[in-house]
């Protein structure tokens, strides 16, 4: 029986990754080759439906796309035109939106189902690296404007048993970090300085490696629950803004008991960006 992978990546800044930015070169990379193989595109495991939580759909309360189709919703700024012409064509799936309202219930939490709103950046960006063929049904999931790290991880919890019905789940954020000032900021770094912000950032993703891996379900979410206690946490996600991280935390939620944990690294703008996955083997 095919166990669907859970994977927590990073999905780029805006539509940059598909426009080729040389500063996504490694993020590209991975997207189109690394991400593909986890998820077994073009074999007999290939993931029937993909869930995919992104960092860019804020809600009060847990909301899923239930549509047959969504168009897409281009929620950036002053980019060039063609970045606001991309289509990703791919199915919805409404009876596995439903499937989701009904675990979502079921784990005291109070989901919504929304047939209206277009898939975000956080979906289309990856999604047309990872499978161009667009031929994989896709249910799009928000993140909560709480932020609050158990209801997070009680979400992924829910989705993990869709992974036995061969249903991929995705965290499309940017883990490792997302502070804007901060990334508009390092390109200008003279080298000193982006020494010792690489030195903090290694801090940081050495302790988040350490509680994604922990080796029980137990250890992980009090490691997740305890994250703005980590190193340099309010710099590499600012406080109140740290819904790039919360797809990683919904990933871990659905990672089994003892299910090892796996990731590789890219780099953007002088620093490792983590991708965090469980159910599939080492990629490099």
């Amino acid at each position: 029986m095919t166990v669907a992978p859970v994977i927590a990546l990073s999905h780029g800044g805006g539509p940059l990754p598909i426009l080729g930015d040389p500063n996504h070169k490694s993020i590209i990379y991975s997207l189109r080759n690394r991400v593909p193989k986890i998820l077994g595109l073009g074999s007999p495991s290939q993931p029937r439906a993909i869930v995919l939580v992104t960092a860019h759909w804020t809600t009060e309360l847990p909301t899923i796309s239930s549509g047959q189709s969504h168009d897409l919703l281009y929620d950036y700024y002053n980019f060039p035109e063609e970045a606001y012409s991309l289509k990703y064509p791919a199915p919805g799936a409404p009876g596995l939106a439903r499937t989701i309202r009904a675990a979502f219930e079921e784990a005291g939490l109070r989901p919504q189902l929304d047939g209206e709103r277009g898939w975000d950046h956080g979906v289309f960006v990856p999604l047309t690296l990872v499978n161009p063929k667009a031929d994989i049904p896709v249910v799009q999931l928000s993140v909560l404007r709480s932020e609050d790290p158990t209801a997070h991880l009680r979400m992924g919890a829910a989705l993990a048993r869709l992974r036995a019905d061969n249903i991929a789940i995705i965290g499309s954020g940017f883990a490792s970090f997302h502070n804007l000032g901060t990334m508009r900021a390092i390109r200008s770094y003279p080298p000193a300085q982006l020494a010792a912000f690489r030195a903090d950032s290694d801090e940081w993703n050495a302790a988040l490696t350490t509680a994604v891996a922990a080796e029980t379900t137990e250890g992980r979410w009090a490691g997740l629950e305890a994250w703005r206690g980590m190193p340099h946490a309010d710099r590499m996600h600012p406080p109140a803004g740290g819904e790039h991280f919360m797809p990683l935390v919904v990933c871990a939620g659905a990672a089994a008991e003892g299910e090892e944990t796996r990731f590789y690294k890219d780099e953007f703008s002088g620093v490792d960006i983590f991708t965090y996955y469980w159910g599939a083997e080492q990629v490099e």
